[in-house]
């Protein structure tokens, strides 16, 4: 039952009876509404804040179980990327080091995609990000794997040339030195026999009368043969193909042309005093890959141990070059 108020009306000195206005009525049905919406949404805001709805709820444990399975991925690829720096590691230090082939520089692995840096931590990442980091290191190691197969393939194809190769490599003397005499002067720093100074003297100079036969140390195709101007007098340079070449130089006949195949033990020409020369002898260079190296060392076919001892003790010896 409906209650109803009254008040005392002090002109009429009477009780009457309390009218509301409409328009207050409805301003206190319009506050009511209000304050009863505003407290609906405070109090869905803080329930969805605290607890998760359904679709929340499955969404977190998909995400969560995306993260677990990225974190086992992650340890198969470093996994995987540690056994492929094995395979790298033992291609450059062992595989090509046998057949004297320059090791793949790390550029070429893909080092610098390596080692860019994580920004954002597995916890942080959404699941498209984690998909995307995934499907990046994948593709990074699936390169990695592309080239070394092909690194691979490269020294399958050394192993079948095994033969030519070890027919391209510098491996006797280009002079008959049975007694081991015929060393005139050694690689390195030596006194130049015409400017009596210190110079570097890049090969070894072979002493013999002229007319003694000169011989190719190796299989090849002759690059240069005749006279030049650059000191050598006439002299032939056979490059052997797997970054070998080799020179004879201040010959008094040229027996060979260029462009012509040899073999290792043909010769090639015959020992004279052309060009910057003191004397009849061959200087003789063995050059691997742009670089003049010790021929010393390249003469494993024609000594043992105990004459390749006595060989470089007498290289050694001679301090003046004979060009």
């Amino acid at each position: 039952m409906k209650k109803i108020k009254y008040f005392f009306n002090t002109h009429t000195l009477r009780f009457e009876k309390v009218e509301v206005p409409l328009r207050v009525r409805l301003l206190q049905m319009f506050g009511f509404i209000i304050a009863s919406i505003t407290t609906a949404i405070i109090i869905v805001i803080l329930i969805f804040q605290y607890i998760d709805s359904p679709k929340e709820k499955l969404l977190r444990q998909q995400n969560e179980a995306y993260k677990a399975n990225y974190s086992v991925l992650q340890d198969r690829v470093k996994q995987l990327e540690l056994q492929m720096l094995e395979l790298e590691n033992r291609d450059n230090d062992v595989y090509r080091s046998i057949f004297e082939a320059d090791p793949i520089p790390d550029s070429a692995r893909l080092k610098l995609m390596e080692a860019k840096k994580e920004v954002l931590s597995i916890q942080n990442l959404t699941s498209t990000e984690l998909t995307d980091n995934m499907a990046a290191q994948l593709n990074k190691l699936s390169l990695r794997v592309k080239f070394q197969d092909s690194s691979y393939v490269e020294i399958n194809d050394m192993v079948k040339n095994k033969e030519k190769l070890l027919r391209a490599i510098p491996a006797i003397q280009p002079v008959s030195n049975k007694d081991l005499n015929r060393i005139g002067s050694s690689f390195g720093y030596r006194i130049d026999p015409i400017y009596k100074n210190i110079r570097m003297h890049q090969g070894l100079d072979f002493t013999a009368p002229a007319g003694t036969p000169i011989y190719a140390t190796a299989d090849g195709v002759v690059e240069v043969a005749g006279f030049s101007a650059d000191g050598y007098g006439n002299k032939v340079v056979i490059n052997h193909g797997f970054g070998y070449q080799t020179l004879y130089g201040h010959m008094v006949k040229v027996n060979t042309n260029a462009g012509q195949k040899v073999t290792r033990g043909q010769v090639i020409g015959y020992i004279g005093s052309t060009g910057k020369s003191t004397g009849p002898h061959c200087h003789y260079e063995v050059i691997k890959r742009g670089t003049k190296v010790d021929p010393i060392y390249y003469f494993y076919n024609d000594l043992t141990p105990e004459q390749f001892d006595r060989i470089l003790k007498a290289a050694a010896n001679n301090k003046q070059s004979l060009d």
